[in-house]
């Protein structure tokens, strides 16, 4: 999200009576939230708005305005995003595998994924020791790649290594508001995610995971 407005931009409205003026921001953040495809945080709608008017306000408002319609306004980490709603998943499936698509994950991409998901912030000496062998910088790439994963705070030993964190788009993916709506651990298992940083003995294509 740009950082920077036009130096014309009017975020005050002073021209336009206050309904009208509200109205206009809420068209603002909706139009900000669908032109993101990631969670837009606070303090970048409040860009888009008169100096002093709330933000929780008017996406409350805005949240009302959508009610009827097949997307919603949700909280996802610490901003907010639009999505369709869970009832349109299906019709969504049967058009495309639009998650399949934006993803482009293998599993064990998956499995790195909540590894890191559920021991952040970890580095890549910590994601071996939990799969018994390197992670690939490929590997972590294409997770940076698709905004899944972002560099945490360095390790205070030899070296510092970087960790990696999730971000608000991994929370966006996975339908998540935030960490604490991770599934079970055993919940993973079930579903085949938590087999391998359970059982380093089988990790799949070795060649994947190689330098």
């Amino acid at each position: 999200m740009a950082k920077k407005r036009a130096p014309d931009f009017d975020r005050d409205l002073s021209d336009l009576p206050p309904e009208l003026r509200w109205r206009e921001w809420m068209k603002r953040i909706e139009a900000v939230l669908f032109a993101s495809a990631a969670p837009v945080a606070r303090e970048d709608l409040a860009r888009v708005v008169g100096q002093g008017a709330s933000v929780d306000l008017l996406i409350e408002d805005l949240r009302a305005d959508v009610e009827t319609r097949p997307y919603e306004i949700a909280k996802c980490g610490n901003g907010w995003l639009l999505r369709t709603r869970a009832a349109y998943g299906p019709a969504i499936r049967a058009a495309a595998d639009a998650t399949e698509q934006a993803l482009n994950l293998s599993d064990h991409d998956v499995a790195v994924l909540a590894a890191i998901a559920y021991h952040q912030p970890i580095s890549r000496d910590g994601l071996k020791d939990i799969f018994g062998k390197d992670i690939s910088r490929d590997l972590i790439g294409r997770l940076s790649e698709r905004d899944l994963i972002a560099p945490g705070p360095r390790e205070p030993r030899r070296g510092a290594p970087y960790t990696f964190v999730t971000t608000d788009a991994f929370l966006a993916a996975f339908d998540l508001t935030s960490l604490a709506d991770l599934p079970d651990p055993e919940q993973l298992q079930d579903a085949g995610l938590a087999q391998a940083p359970l059982d380093p003995l089988d990790q799949g294509d070795d060649a994947a995971l190689s330098e």
